[in-house]
């Protein structure tokens, strides 16, 4: 499962997608919204996603669930206006090892966030804001 929507994530449906009955693990990882960046504090933020932020994300979750002994994989990020305490991203991989589900979750949200082109704008109580990720 890769998926990016406007609609609230669940960590629930995330970590079902990957549910194996040889599963000796599950790693997870959440990305919330917090309230601030930079030393500042943050009042909200959006997420944008270019159309072809699906097509990659899906690049990248083949790429990682080949290169490691995994059973499963899914990963959900977010678009649009979010809270602070949202969820903006899940990630959760199971593996019958805790060794392999921690690799490849951890290197499967970091290629997620390195190359597909999803932007944050960040907008910060002092009524500043900033873009994330864009070129």
């Amino acid at each position: 499962m890769t998926d990016i929507r406007a609609e609230p994530l669940s960590v629930d449906e995330v970590r079902a997608a990957v549910a194996e009955p040889a599963a000796g693990a599950v790693a997870i990882f959440v990305g919330t919204v917090r309230d601030h960046d930079h030393g500042q504090p943050v009042a909200a933020l959006s997420y944008s996603a270019h159309p072809s932020a699906q097509d990659e994300m899906a690049r990248i979750a083949e790429k990682v669930a080949t290169s490691h002994q995994i059973l499963g994989l899914a990963i959900a990020h977010r678009t649009g206006d979010l809270e602070i305490g949202d969820l903006a991203v899940v990630a959760a991989v199971s593996a019958a090892h805790r060794d392999e589900a921690f690799a490849a979750c951890r290197e499967l949200i970091e290629e997620v966030k390195a190359s597909v082109p999803i932007w944050k704008h960040q907008s910060f109580t002092s009524g500043d804001s900033e873009w994330v990720n864009s070129a």
